[in-house]
């Protein structure tokens, strides 16, 4: 049986020479300006080496006040891109695999500490802290600062910053955009009516509090060149037994992406409610992802506990996505995609510096690297 891992697939403009996608990590190690370092350079090369069809670097922030911690990268003013562009072109100097960036709002889950330094959100007067926004004055947790409620005029301000750093992201040489509507952060908390308690039309019902991230989309389209692929990542339930955001809503949300011109959906879950309760377990979001890839006719990629070869390819094989997206695992083996074509008795393109670490015994796994 031929791998459906290793075959292309088309993401709008852009063709992926796997379905194997690197889904963004925050990595916390940019400067206190929100620009790369070295850490970066290294990440992406490994990254960009890795035989993956896609890279999708950590969730970047539009604005200060967007990031989740002060040590996120950023893309809201012409320094950060220009650094970011320099990393760019030396890693895409290293292999032809295209690279995305997230861009992302933490909205009233910014303002936090490291995660290795108990990731406690940070309050204003505190040196490395601010004050956070979001669609309603409901705080994430009972301990942390109400946010601020956005104003309509404020709201349009957010939208114009996701357009301003999408330009900046096509100008620094990036082949996607992914809009990240996901885990809790700001989009997602117009999408939940546990978040988002509003009145106005970005409150209500579904349609209204659909509408942040559908203008978000709209505002973006309106300033990176035609066609530009722009992918959106959503939580597909959050996890709770009461009213609140969920596979119904997601679909609806899905349909409505995929008619203004998005090009694929990345299936995540969860991040909203602190009491959220999921179980997880192997393939635990797979099953949003099949429901929503049953309703729309563009990719949908999942992701979630997708550690092994066969597993992935048996996602694919039973129709339940497009592509599978992995995240820790190429953290702790950075070099997966090769095992994967290995087990599967499949090929991958490498540099050619290591052609010649092919194992004994394995033929024609290595090809090198179509510039």
């Amino acid at each position: 049986m031929t791998s459906q891992l290793f075959q292309s697939l088309a993401c709008g403009t852009l063709t992926l020479e796997n379905k194997i996608i690197i889904a963004p990590m925050c990595q916390y190690s940019a400067t206190e300006q929100g620009e790369p370092t070295y850490w970066h350079a290294q990440q992406w090369a490994s990254y960009a080496l890795s035989g993956a069809g896609l890279t999708i670097i950590e969730a970047t922030a539009v604005s200060p006040e967007g990031r989740i911690s002060y040590a996120d990268l950023g893309l809201w003013n012409d320094q950060q891109a220009e650094k970011i562009k320099h990393q760019l072109q030396q890693v895409k100097s290293l292999s032809p695999m295209p690279f995305a960036i997230q861009l992302s709002h933490a909205g009233r889950k910014a303002s936090s500490d490291l995660p290795w330094k108990g990731g406690k959100q940070l309050p204003p007067e505190d040196a490395l802290g601010w004050q956070t926004v979001a669609p309603s004055d409901i705080a994430f947790k009972p301990d942390h600062v109400s946010p601020k409620a956005l104003s309509h005029t404020e709201i349009k301000h957010i939208q114009q910053q996701f357009a301003d750093a999408a330009k900046r992201a096509v100008d620094a040489g990036f082949d996607l955009i992914e809009v990240h509507a996901a885990h809790g952060y700001l989009l997602h908390q117009f999408l939940s009516p546990l978040s988002n308690q509003r009145t106005d039309e970005y409150g209500g019902s579904p349609e209204n509090r659909m509408r942040m991230v559908l203008e978000t989309i709209q505002a973006i389209q309106s300033v990176v060149p035609a066609h530009f692929p722009i992918g959106v990542r959503i939580s597909a339930t959050d996890w709770m037994a009461v009213e609140s955001w969920d596979i119904d809503s997601s679909i609806q949300l899905s349909s409505a992406l995929e008619h203004l011109g998005v090009v694929y959906i990345h299936v995540s879950t969860g991040g909203l409610h602190e009491h959220q309760q999921i179980d997880i377990k192997e393939n635990y979001q797979v099953p949003y992802a099949q429901a929503i890839k049953a309703q729309v006719n563009i990719p949908v990629i999942a992701v979630g506990l997708i550690t092994q070869a066969t597993q992935a390819e048996q996602i694919l094989q039973n129709d339940q996505a497009d592509a599978v997206a992995l995240a820790r695992i190429i953290q702790y083996n950075p070099r997966w995609p090769w095992h994967a074509a290995a087990e599967l008795g499949e090929n991958i393109h490498i540099s050619p510096q290591y052609l010649r670490c092919q194992p004994h015994g394995v033929k024609d796994l290595f090809k090198p690297f179509r510039h």
